[in-house]
């Protein structure tokens, strides 16, 4: 993901967040975790924006790309949540052995005499 930055002129108040495709965890509910503190730090920011004084064009600007910032980061956050669920239900399905007709057991066993 592309970071977006400003000068510290044109977008007071502003605070730039850089995140990198790579993640810094190896386990999927820690970049959860990670997205989730993000995205509730740039809903603060809104906020902020909001209630701060300045021109009215400038603070839609900044609240714009915040929120496509908060977008990509929720789109993120559902893809993380799917590897979840599949990981968990290809974990859920290896677990489960398989046993019936047609996978061999030792009481399930024909003797052909040719």
């Amino acid at each position: 993901m592309a970071a977006i930055s400003l000068p510290s002129s044109s977008a007071p108040g502003l605070q730039t967040t850089t995140s990198s495709a790579a993640p810094q965890g190896n386990d999927i509910s820690s970049q959860m975790t990670r997205i989730t503190q993000q995205i509730t730090k740039l809903t603060q920011q809104l906020k902020t924006i909001a209630d701060g004084s300045g021109d009215a064009e400038e603070k839609q600007k900044q609240a714009e790309m915040i929120q496509e910032q908060i977008t990509m980061l929720e789109a993120q956050l559902a893809q993380l949540q799917r590897q979840q669920a599949e990981k968990e239900q290809a974990q859920q399905t290896s677990a489960t052995p398989m046993t019936g007709v047609n996978t061999p057991s030792d009481d399930h066993q024909i003797d052909i005499y040719v």
